[in-house]
């Protein structure tokens, strides 16, 4: 028998903790996320208590918060494909740091002007600031750190967020409470400047534009028709796209008045909601600390329906809730809706980012964001109208039922029989070739991407 020569060990990516520029990046990242979080709770709060918003105000609040998502994130996604990315990141944070600190300015100098209108302007303003930043930064990532590293990256990332959402409520409360709402938001506007800052430190080139392929159209509407083609192209990205977008909707058609109904159908405070909150994040944590190993165990396809699944299987019971009972089933459906939504967004955004050329990243995550984010403007101006039509508590509990469906978009595609994520597929190749296709689906580690850069 001829002997066999043997294959030599696959190269391990060293720990995303000896790589300085991601560190920037996390640390950048984790400054805005506690920043992010004290703005969740006061800006609708001082829209409901301090403005004394309706149920309707407030549902448009939050569409007119989620609106650019819906309007510019085809174009958007262009344009950082075209332009230097960490560039994008860094004014992103500028301007949101600029929208939101108009709020404290106006309310110390000229109260009588800070209204709903002047919160629907910093919402719109900060909204567009946000749909390049995020098209940016996950196109970003993908070049800063190697392939095999996206879901270490990914989930340190959502740790940041995580440990945000676990503390940054309850600080919230108690700050809003002390300081008022528009004092607390100030803190956001700086947090912003300092992962400005933090983003701009980083050293590592980034890679240039890939040039288009010869003979390839180059206007602005097919580059926007390339971007989601990689999406409906893609039985994987489709079926990704169809469970994000439905649960979304119907999330905010649930929560578009969700502050008032905690603050006058059940009687809390700002103090106690911040309390609540951040006991519920805890979930969000432990989601980001199991996110990686969750497809080891049972593999990215099964990690990804699963997560779907749990992050929505309670959240009717907030309908149910007393004054006397609302503490602890607002903690417990916190609890269970941030596991299932830390495991469920590490490891569909890796899949993501690792199956999409690198020139088409920002269109791919700018595509899938005006799918899954555009519906959250819908849902929250649905739900402001149910709110008022048949009462605050009805409508949550008539998007939390629609919720419960949408893990069924990826039950029943490619993606369950995904152990790992494939190869990246482009626009054009074969049926057969593209991923999770047919009974080629890969159920081993893909060839090595790494030698190219993977976006």
């Amino acid at each position: 028998m001829a002997a066999t020569t043997p294959v030599p060990p696959r190269p391990v990516a060293p720990s995303l903790w000896q790589h300085p520029d991601f560190l920037k990046l996390w640390v950048g990242d984790t400054i805005s996320q506690f920043g992010s979080q004290i703005t969740f709770l006061a800006l609708p709060l001082t829209a409901a208590v301090l403005l004394g918003a309706t149920p309707f105000e407030m549902g448009l609040l939050g569409t007119i918060e989620f609106l650019p998502f819906l309007l510019i994130s085809l174009p958007a996604g262009v344009w950082v494909d075209r332009l230097p990315r960490r560039r994008l990141l860094i004014s992103g944070d500028l301007v949101r740091a600029v929208a939101l600190g108009t709020i404290p300015a106006v309310w110390f100098l000229r109260s009588d002007l800070l209204g709903m209108p002047w919160l629907y302007v910093v919402a719109i303003v900060g909204g567009t600031a946000t749909v390049f930043f995020d098209a940016a930064y996950q196109a970003y990532l993908p070049s800063l750190v190697e392939r095999d590293q996206l879901i270490e990256g990914n989930q340190k990332l959502e740790l940041s967020r995580s440990t945000a959402q676990l503390t940054g409520p309850g600080i919230a409360g108690a700050m809003i409470s002390f300081l008022t709402a528009p004092v607390t938001i100030a803190l956001d506007s700086i947090s912003f400047l300092v992962s400005a800052v933090a983003v701009g430190l980083i050293r590592k080139p980034e890679p240039a534009p890939e040039p288009r392929p010869a003979g390839e159209r180059s206007s602005f509407v097919a580059e926007i028709r390339e971007g989601l083609a990689v999406i409906t192209g893609s039985p994987i990205l489709r079926a990704i796209a169809a469970c994000t977008s439905t649960s979304n909707l119907s999330t905010s058609i649930a929560l578009a008045a969700f502050i008032i109904f905690l603050t006058r159908d059940l009687g809390l405070d700002a103090a106690r909601i911040g309390l609540i909150f951040a006991i519920g994040n805890v979930g969000g944590l432990v989601g980001a600390l199991i996110a990686s190993r969750v497809p080891k165990l049972i593999g990215t396809g099964p990690a990804i329906i699963g997560s779907a699944a749990f992050s929505t299987a309670f959240l009717w019971l907030n309908a149910a809730a007393t004054p006397e009972t609302a503490v602890a089933v607002l903690i417990f459906t916190g609890m269970t809706s941030q596991i299932g939504n830390q495991v469920y967004n590490v490891n569909q955004v890796s899949l993501r980012q690792a199956i999409t050329p690198d020139r088409l990243q920002g269109r791919m995550n700018a595509s899938m964001r005006f799918i899954v984010w555009g519906t959250i403007p819908i849902g929250t101006f649905v739900g402001g109208i149910l709110a008022t039509a048949i009462g605050v508590r009805q409508a949550l509990f008539v998007g939390s039922i629609m919720a419960l469906g949408a893990f069924l978009f990826v039950l029943f595609s490619p993606v369950r029989r995904l152990k790992v994520p494939p190869p990246a597929w482009r626009p054009g190749m074969p049926e057969d070739a593209r991923p999770g296709e047919g009974a080629g689906a890969p159920t081993e580690p893909p060839p090595d991407l790494t030698g190219a850069p993977q976006d």
